[in-house]
């Protein structure tokens, strides 16, 4: 059973509410092998995913290299696949060591310099679909252009609007882990989407004070990421992360405390991480990082998991989430 669709913003593109982050296969942080990024990636396909992101960052093009080789033999039209432009993948044949210092267990066979200009943003295009073995790419993010937002507003993204115009690209949006330069996109260009991680959360809703109130009046979607905020909210213990560090003594403290509430309703707090997102309209799908074919198939099982209104209602009266966050509601 595939996942429900949603239309990405005011684009054609529909997606599903769960999608496959290709970070875990492009070797974040340890290696995986071929055999395993393959397995994980039909596993998830076979879960019901349709909706698959990647980019060249993500173990210096390893990532879309095996993601466009576990698709090549589904039908083009049955998935959507997201990347991003803005580190362009420099060759280094005199390299020697690894990518540890960027978070990948790859080979430093290349070097990423930062490029939001009209020329770097179609180059990178065509660097990744020949890494993907596609014609064309459903979606494609400026990512992290933090420190590079005038270049990227003023050439990259007018330059992804030609190519979404010309038809390589379907939708263009940007990608980050703040919520208020993605707001200045979404006010000042004709994006279709941001994807948002980290930032809407059981545990930082900062997404919702600007960003996601306008996306929904300007018809933008939203992709949530980073829904386990790196790893407390998936599995909260002392030595769990938050956003890639140590989890913080009172993060850890309440996360312990959302998951003692979700258990009382017999809920996983992985399942309620996943949900929450939706109760927000603007919100048309969850990013999951996935590495592995056990990741895979849990993702899907945590975010179909039944939540009763009852569980929300608890963590707002118990002050674990503000009184004026949406809830998702129980399907009639």
């Amino acid at each position: 059973m595939t996942s429900p669709l949603n239309r990405l913003g005011r684009s054609s593109v529909r997606v599903g509410e769960l999608a496959f982050g290709a970070a875990g296969i492009g070797n974040l942080f340890t290696a995986v092998t071929d055999a395993e990024a393959e397995r994980a990636v039909h596993a998830a396909w076979e879960s019901g995913v349709r909706h698959f992101d990647t980019a060249p960052h993500y173990g210096l093009g390893l990532s879309e290299r095996r993601l466009g080789a576990a698709l090549r033999s589904r039908p083009r039209s049955d998935y959507v696949v997201s990347t991003k432009v803005g580190r362009i993948l420099v060759p280094t044949p005199e390299a020697t060591g690894d990518d540890l210092a960027h978070g990948f267990a790859v080979p430093a066979t290349h070097r990423r310099r930062w490029d939001f200009s009209a020329h770097g943003v179609r180059r990178s295009i065509e660097d990744s679909l020949e890494r993907l073995g596609l014609d064309r790419i459903d979606v494609v993010y400026l990512h992290d252009p933090d420190a590079h937002a005038a270049q990227a507003l003023d050439q990259a993204y007018p330059e992804l609007a030609r190519m979404r115009d010309e038809g390589v690209v379907g939708a263009i949006g940007v990608g980050m882990n703040q919520a208020e330069l993605l707001a200045r996109f979404v006010r000042d260009t004709d994006i279709d989407a941001v994807l948002l991680a980290g930032r809407y959360t059981l545990l930082d809703q900062h997404g919702l004070a600007e960003l996601l109130p306008l996306a929904a009046a300007r018809g933008v979607g939203v992709v949530i990421g980073g829904v386990f905020n790196s790893g407390l909210l998936a599995d909260p213990r002392p030595d769990a992360t938050y956003d890639y560090a140590t989890a913080p003594l009172d993060l850890l403290s309440r996360a312990l405390d959302l998951k003692a509430v979700c258990e009382r309703h017999g809920v996983p707090l992985r399942a309620a991480a996943l949900r929450f997102p939706f109760g927000h309209p603007a919100v048309a799908s969850v990013l999951v990082g996935t590495r592995s074919a056990t990741e895979a198939r849990d993702a899907a099982a945590m975010l179909a998991h039944p939540i009763p209104d009852s569980l929300w209602a608890e963590l707002k009266a118990r002050g674990l989430l503000p009184a004026d966050v949406p809830m998702p509601r129980v399907a009639d």
